[in-house]
This record gives structure tokens, C-alpha cells and sequence, in this order.
């Protein structure tokens, strides 16, 4: 039996909100309905999407790997119904977006750049700020939407996320490093190498609390709000760099290489979404943004 729309979207929210009793207030249904669509989508694909347990669920590798799918064909379809849109239904209006800064320079200029060449009418007004701050934007209304990492949001039980991509952390190594002459490379090797920290959008936190599982203090050799001096330190062995995927480019400026291995262990992973206020209506400049955003992603932009 193929899977439906329906299992997609029921995954989909389920994986946003990690609980499937938060999905079911989200999509006012039954906990029942949730749990025997997620089911019927496990046992089509063969694969388990999420291990349970008594707080909730945890998406598993095959999850997130299938996330990326479920998100890209469900932009399809909203783009497909974007797509015979008449062109007099055209959106007027003004947008105002808040972006975080590692969005601002890997998200949101290409989608920005779709949306204005297909909705050249709407004004856009853009803010730049950490995460914590455009979600008081956001509850205070004061923007409409944001395009923002969504993994470790503060108010979860006001804000609606919709999941554009799902980028988890590797190590950065410089070319020729010893790391990348082992089959395979854990935490704890990490762990002995001086670090190189991105400290924007609470890169380094992730990476801190990743290794402070094996060592109280981490070997913090340099901290920067540069991804291109993250990139040129560790490309001239300064250090290396877990980062997510999202922001990886196998070249420094002075066109050095890097390499990004994979670490066995548990490594964070970031989710990129885009986040707007529960319990009002969005205007249509913002809904418009939404589906250009879904459209983009299933395109496999980044």
C-alpha cells in the first residue's frame, strides 16, 4: 500500500513537535488517528521513524533521513496548488521577516531573491537578530514570520514551525589531518583536538554539550562569529570544527581544502524552519512566503 498525504503531514508534525499528543492538539485529531498513520507509514517503507519512550519519541536516523522526503513532497504539493493561482488573486501587502545570522548568510537570500521576483508587489522588511529575541518578535507580533533554527526554540507551545531541512553536525578537518586516515572517528578522538567554535545560533553550544559528555572543560582553541575564519582556521590546522552540513563548503577563502568526516556518537542536528504565531491569522504576504519556502526546498535548494 503507498503511503498518503495524509501519513506524510501526520509524520511531518509529529517530528516537529517530538510528541504525538502535541501533534494531535496541533492538528486537532485523535491521538489514535496519529499513531495509526505513523504506523501504517513505517510498515510501508520498512523502516522505524521514531523510537518510543515514556516522554515521547525520538526520531530515529531513518526519520530525519525520510523528513527531508516527507518535507520536500509535501512542498510539491502546495506548489502544484500555488501554481494555478490567477495572477489577478496576486498578493499585495507587506511581509516582516526576521532572520537569525547564520540564516541570513545560507537560507534565506535565494528564497528571498524567489519570493520578490514572484511577488515583486509586496514589500519586505527584514530583521537580523538571535533566535531568543525574534521569537519575542514573533508572540508580540511585531513580525510575521522567521526563518530561523528551530531545534532549541523557548516557546514551543506559542510558535508553529514548519521544517524546511535537517542538517546534523560532522567534523571539519583540515587536508591531510590524521583523523581522516581512520576508518572511522568517535567522540573522544574528537575530544583530544583543540577546537575551533562557531559562536552564532548557538553553534557552539551544541558542540560543547556534545563533548561534555567525555571531558568537563573542552579544548577551545579559538571561538569566532565567522564561518569563513572557522574555515580558514581549520583548513591551515589551527583546529577543527563540528558544524552542521548546512554551512559546510569544502574550500577556505585562501582555497584550502577541507574535509567533513562523519563522528560515531550522538551529534546533534540542526533543523532549519520557518516560524510564525499560533492563534492568529497569517496574512497572505506571509502565507505566500510559506509555500515559495516549501517550493524552494523540495527543489533540494539550501
Amino acid at each position: 500500500m503507498a503511503f498518503t498525504l495524509r501519513q506524510l503531514n501526520y509524520f511531518v508534525v509529529v517530528a516537529e513537535h517530538g510528541s504525538v499528543s502535541h501533534a494531535a492538539r496541533t492538528l486537532s485529531i485523535s491521538q489514535s488517528a496519529i499513531t495509526e498513520a505513523v504506523k501504517e507509514l513505517e510498515a510501508d517503507l520498512g523502516v522505524k521513524l521514531f523510537e518510543r519512550h515514556s516522554r515521547g519519541l525520538n526520531i530515529t536516523h531513518d526519520g530525519h533521513q525520510f523528513l527531508r522526503h516527507a518535507s520536500s513532497i509535501l512542498g510539491n504539493v502546495s506548489s502544484a496548488r500555488h501554481a494555478f493561482r490567477s495572477r489577478r488573486d496576486a498578493v499585495l501587502g507587506n511581509l516582516h521577516l526576521g532572520v537569525t545570522s547564520l540564516m541570513a548568510g545560507y537560507v534565506l537570500s535565494d528564497l528571498l531573491a524567489k519570493f520578490r521576483r514572484v511577488n515583486p508587489q509586496i514589500n519586505v522588511t527584514a530583521i537580523e537578530d538571535n533566535g531568543e529575541y525574534l521569537e519575542h518578535l514573533l508572540i508580540g507580533g511585531e513580525l510575521d514570520v522567521a526563518v530561523m533554527i528551530t531545534s532549541n526554540l523557548r516557546e514551543k507551545s506559542a510558535l508553529h514551525v514548519e521544517i524546511l531541512d535537517v542538517s546534523p553536525f560532522r567534523l571539519w578537518l583540515p587536508l591531510g589531518h590524521a583523523l581522516t586516515q581512520q576508518e572511522s572517528i568517535t567522540l573522544a578522538d574528537v575530544a583530544k583536538e583543540p577546537l575551533i567554535m562557531l559562536n552564532m545560533d548557538e553553534m557552539e553550544k551544541e558542540a560543547v554539550n556534545a563533548i561534555s559528555a567525555l571531558m568537563s572543560r573542552p579544548n577551545i582553541a579559538f571561538r569566532t562569529r565567522s564561518v569563513e575564519a572557522v574555515r580558514s582556521l581549520v583548513a591551515t590546522g589551527a583546529g577543527v570544527a563540528m558544524l552542521p552540513d548546512l554551512v559546510y563548503r569544502p574550500w577556505s577563502l585562501e582555497g584550502d581544502k577541507i574535509d567533513a568526516r562523519d563522528v560515531s556518537g550522538e551529534l546533534p542536528v540542526v533543523h532549519v524552519g520557518i516560524v510564525w504565531r499560533k492563534g492568529s491569522p497569517l496574512p497572505d504576504s506571509a502565507r505566500e512566503f510559506i509555500t515559495i519556502a516549501q517550493a524552494h526546498q523540495s527543489k533540494g535548494d539550501k
